[in-house]
């Protein structure tokens, strides 16, 4: 599957128009705030009905305007079509003229995998931004695991609510048979959560570490998942939550968890385990974020038998020649992949012989 045509209405900067897209490498190629991470965010949002850049929907409008649209026609699918459109503040998506209301439908037609700066939050940044990768990495193949874990928030939020509310005296009434109630569902959801991440970070790992050996010769890069909840069943993580509550009702939240959990890259040099990323330098920590990228669709390619479609954003731009030719020599199996590049890079050496090459000036696509 890729996509076939691209046509977008008071998207960001981009010109109201269709675009075509039909080729397997796809260049575009312009100076910076012209429109090139505007066309992939695009690509992004028909695929999964979100931004990869902002979070309020409202931020993609054109100078101000309440509604716009993306819309795809796509080759070798029975979805032909995806459109999603934003009208009076509210989101709808139609998969060839049919409205869909779950997102989670999207997530097996058109799969993404979108390389971008902003991917080193995931080395760099909290441990909320780590679990949210590998969560998208299991929820890419795995819809079982992204239900549940929709309920273990969802049940999260109202135990969370509980506790503020009683932390901050909003409510008099003791919580403690409504929390109950709630914590064997948490601890239900919980488990399911925990082991399939346990499962899928050696699956990761076992990708990843060769992939930067490979591009940055450095051995021994892996990844290791430590869980909150150190005790083994059910009945001992409920019996730890209601021995940990009243430390949780004056704090007004949730202390343990699947939400708490933590992922760290780390290095085994002769047996001795370190957090690499406390020491790698600027360009290691680059190339691990984009390699997490590499193995995210290694590892849905390998879980679906599917390949993916590639965004990469100015991946290329802070890598010398051999970390650019090593980089690329590693890229998963794709169906299509979009790169944008300044004029001045040398983009020419990469392309193939069908490659279709874009020129982006103010929001405008030339051949």
């Amino acid at each position: 599957m890729f996509f076939n045509l691209l046509r977008t209405v008071s998207f960001r900067n981009l010109s109201d128009k269709e675009i075509f897209t039909g080729a397997k490498d796809v260049f575009l190629v312009g100076e910076n705030g012209q429109g090139k991470s505007n066309f992939l965010e695009a690509l992004y949002f028909c695929a999964y009905a979100s931004s990869f850049r902002v979070v309020r929907d409202s931020e993609i409008a054109y100078n101000g305007k309440k509604d716009f649209c993306a819309q795809v026609n796509l080759s070798e699918s029975v979805h032909d079509d995806i459109l999603v459109k934003i009208e009076n503040g509210k989101k709808s998506i139609l998969i060839n003229g049919k409205n869909v209301n779950d997102r989670k439908e999207m997530l097996s037609i058109t799969p993404c995998i979108v390389f971008c700066h902003e991917d080193m939050e995931f080395v760099n940044g909290s441990p909320e931004r780590r679990r949210w990768f590998f969560d998208q990495s299991l929820s890419l193949y795995d819809p079982v695991y992204l239900e549940d874990l929709r309920r273990y928030r969802r049940v999260l939020k109202s135990r969370n609510s509980l506790l503020k509310d009683f932390s901050q005296r909003r409510t008099q009434e003791n919580p403690d048979k409504v929390l109950d109630a709630l914590d064997p569902q948490l601890v239900m959801y919980g488990l399911k959560l925990m082991e399939k991440r346990k499962k899928a970070v050696k699956d990761f790992a076992d990708i990843f570490q060769p992939l930067y050996e490979e591009v940055c010769g450095i051995g021994g890069i892996s990844v290791l998942y430590t869980q909150s909840w150190k005790e083994k069943t059910e009945q001992d993580i409920v019996a730890h939550l209601k021995q940990k509550r009243q430390a949780e009702m004056a704090a007004g939240l949730s202390l343990s968890g699947p939400h708490r959990d933590r992922y760290v890259f780390t290095q085994n040099s002769q047996g001795n385990i370190t957090d690499f990323t406390v020491r790698a330098s600027t360009g290691q920590r680059r190339l691990l974020a984009l390699l997490l990228r590499t193995a995210q669709a290694c590892l849905y390619s390998s879980q679906t038998k599917q390949n993916p479609v590639l965004l990469l954003d100015d991946v290329l731009l802070e890598m010398d020649g051999q970390k650019r030719r090593k980089f690329l020599s590693v890229l998963p199996a794709y169906d299509q992949a979009f790169y944008t590049f300044l004029p001045e890079e040398p983009y020419q050496q990469y392309k193939k012989p069908d490659t279709l090459i874009y020129t982006v000036k103010e929001g405008e696509l030339y051949i």
